[in-house]
């Protein structure tokens, strides 16, 4: 079969429905004229690579030569990765939300060569079903409508248009207090599975930035139950299915209430998003389990999601083979086969496995004689338990690991998204620079540096444009405003970890680029794409903290860090616009914007800002440093001064000028607003005395 107009992009997603009888085009302005020449409404089809619901409806529909030619003779068809283009899927899951009360991928807008749309859709099957509508139907309907009715269609569409502006509005305020907070843990609270952990019904989602907003909850109001809601949660997913045991890294999310049963995908945010929680929490509780599983993210991430040239790719697939969890699920013959009948045996029992297998096909909703490999005690536990030495089950279970992950890799593999974006790699960097710190790993920091490097090379133009995408030696799509925030929160964090002046400078500059193209001088706030942007019905503005936080989240902690670290007032300034822009809207339902409150905490609280005179390698600073990294002090930013650097600090951070070390001695001065008054030698002088709350 000849391809389709998909053949020569670079998202993997478009390219594995290049060869659809479909005929598939990009989004593109020559796309949208064909439409308009021929007279036919758009069919817009978005998802991703990775999307398991996606491979159902491509095999289904996508493949079927009778499917296609009602799609090709009805409509211009156009393809969108959406994470390729996350304004794309903006703006028309809006649209789907407001026609429907519902979203998700794929995700299937019908609309007008004016990209406005009149009818939208999840998932759909070919034939009408279940009281659900076929494609194929739709594509009859559609016909009838767009020959004998267009006038209808078009004035539908312009309506719906004319409201899409609404889910991009958002109520101003004044600063809000301290009550908010006590809102917001209410309503997480109410929302938790005290069972099994997580949040809300099945299915469950990580949502670690809710575990992030706990943190703080605990860290202000030291109220145990916020930091039980994040141990308990994050335990039972790293026992859960939704854990992969083998080789590592969290699924996307779990069909039911246990975390067992996942969508196998593998997302990088999801990785690095859980790794910082797993981090923070562990400052807090001391729990080994929580560093370990951090480190054990961090080790799937730099093996399996780490380019040659230092970038992190987007995902793996939940399917292989045709298959969802094929790659991942054992039988129990596979798992003797590979053990031997003895050892196998033992870690049935605590891995979970048996004849009639625990994996549920979720269709059909019966067991499928696979097993996913979970567990429902800590290996202390087990050792307790088996009446074994702890040591010697954890070097059992090593061996073991090593050995299926060896037998495992022989398996057809999953697809492998090594587009890389910069958003979900600032992400990363920030996860790698918050672990490297926290648990004194310099591979960690390593790593976070080359990918940095690896965007300031690679995905900035020589006009000095920063792009979103990187695939194969390509450049693509102008960066979104998540790109932005993203990558200057992980340059951020990695300048509290190497206090190399260059990554702090870089997100400066960065921040006042965001500012200039993506600020909403009327309304305040950050729209989602650059201005000048003219290829979308309603330019789009997030808020929502969903499986990623929203790039007006992550700004705002951005520009208190800044303001905090530099002590410019422009940044506290730009700090408290944004909270008033969205002021209003975080108050009517504060649960749904737990890293903006992450943010506003930092905002709202005295700021601590630390700044060690010394070496930067000498014993002294770094026995300061070390003693800094361990507590969880979330208002708190370092900044490291040595005679290298002190006449360069002084251009980024003027207060620091004439802060010098006392007696011979790397020295810690704790400033307040810019006022510098507690200074000390003592690291435990500085941790009871100056990094009280």
């Amino acid at each position: 079969m000849s391809p389709n107009h998909l053949i020569n992009e670079k998202s993997p997603y478009l390219i594995q429905h290049a060869h659809n009888p479909v005929d598939w085009h990009p989004w593109s302005e020559a796309s949208f004229e064909q439409a308009r020449k021929a007279n036919k409404p758009i069919f817009l089809s978005v998802g991703y690579a990775t999307c398991h619901w996606c491979h159902v409806m491509e095999k289904e529909s996508f493949e079927d030569e009778e499917t296609a030619g009602y799609l090709n003779d009805t409509f211009v068809c156009i393809k969108v990765d959406r994470e390729e283009r996350p304004d794309i899927d903006a703006v028309y899951m809006a649209a789907c939300q407001m026609l429907t009360g519902s979203g998700g991928w794929p995700l299937s807008i019908f609309m007008t060569p004016q990209k406005k749309p009149f009818f939208a859709a999840t998932y759909l099957p070919k034939q009408s079903r279940y009281g659900r509508t076929g494609l194929v139907d739709i594509c009859r309907q559609v016909k009838d409508l767009w020959s004998n009715q267009t006038e209808k269609i078009e004035t539908s569409a312009a309506n719906i248009a004319a409201n899409l502006d609404r889910a991009f509005t958002f109520a101003a305020a004044d600063e809000p207090d301290a009550s908010l907070f006590e809102k917001a843990f209410k309503q997480v609270k109410a929302a938790f599975d005290m069972q099994h952990g997580g949040f809300e019904p099945a299915p469950k989602f990580p949502t670690p930035h809710r575990l992030l907003f706990l943190l703080r909850y605990y860290h202000r109001n030291e109220d145990p139950i916020a930091l039980d809601m994040v141990q308990k949660t994050l335990s039972a997913m790293r026992l859960g299915g939704i854990w992969d045991h083998v080789g590592y890294g969290f699924h996307r999310y779990a069909t039911d209430e246990r975390w067992l049963l996942p969508h196998f995908e593998k997302m990088l945010y999801d990785q690095a998003l859980i790794a910082s929680a797993c981090l923070e929490a562990y400052q807090i509780s001391k729990e080994p389990l929580l560093a370990r599983t951090a480190a054990d993210i961090f080790t799937y991430v730099l093996r399996d999601m780490t380019s040659t040239e230092g970038g992190f790719y987007s995902a793996e697939d939940a399917d292989s083979e045709g298959e969802e969890g094929k790659f991942y699920i054992w039988t129990t013959e596979e798992f003797r086969r590979g053990l031997g009948d003895e050892v196998a045996r033992r870690w049935e029992t605590i891995l979970r496995l048996s004849p009639e297998g625990n994996y549920i096909d979720e269709a059909a909703r019966q067991k499928t004689g696979t097993n996913i490999l979970h567990l429902t005690a800590t290996m202390d536990k087990w050792a307790e338990k088996l009446n074994v030495p702890e040591d010697q089950l954890r070097d059992e279970w090593r061996k073991i690991r090593e050995q299926l992950f060896d037998i495992r890799e022989n398996r057809i593999h999953p697809l492998k998204d090594d587009k890389i974006l910069t958003d979900w790699n600032g992400l990363m960097i920030s996860a790698l620079a918050l672990g490297a710190r926290i648990l004194n790993q310099p591979e960690y920091e390593r790593a976070a540096r080359q990918a940095a490097e690896f965007i300031e090379s690679k995905m900035i133009d020589k006009n000095g444009r920063l792009y979103h995408r990187f695939r194969d030696g390509e450049l693509a799509v102008e960066a979104h405003a998540a790109d932005y925030a993203f990558l200057i929160h992980g340059l951020l964090n990695l300048y509290q970890t190497t206090f190399d002046l260059i990554f702090a400078e870089r997100a400066q500059v960065l921040q006042e680029k965001m500012i200039e193209d993506f600020w909403d001088e009327q309304n305040g706030g950050f729209y989602s794409t650059p201005k000048g942007s003219v290829d979308l019905p309603v330019r789009p503005k997030e808020l929502y903290d969903g499986a990623i936080p929203s790039a007006n989240s992550v700004a705002l902690f951005n520009l208190v860090s800044l303001a905090r670290l530099t002590g410019d007032p422009r940044w506290e300034n730009q700090a408290q616009a944004l909270i008033r822009a969205f002021g209003g809207t975080v108050k009517t339902q504060p649960q749904a914007f737990t890293f903006f409150l992450c943010a506003l905490d930092f905002a709202l609280r005295p700021g601590q800002e630390v700044i060690i005179t010394g070496e930067p390698q000498a014993g002294d600073t770094r026995q300061l440093l070390t003693a800094l990294n361990l507590n969880f002090s979330p208002n708190k930013v370092a900044i490291v001064k040595s005679d290298q650097n002190a006449e360069r600090l002084a251009k980024f951070a003027g207060y620091t000028d004439g802060l010098q070390v006392i007696e011979g001695k790397a020295t810690a001065h704790v400033c307040r607003n810019g006022s510098c008054t507690d200074s000390t030698s003592d690291t435990q002088v500085m941790l009871d005395k100056i990094l009280g709350k």
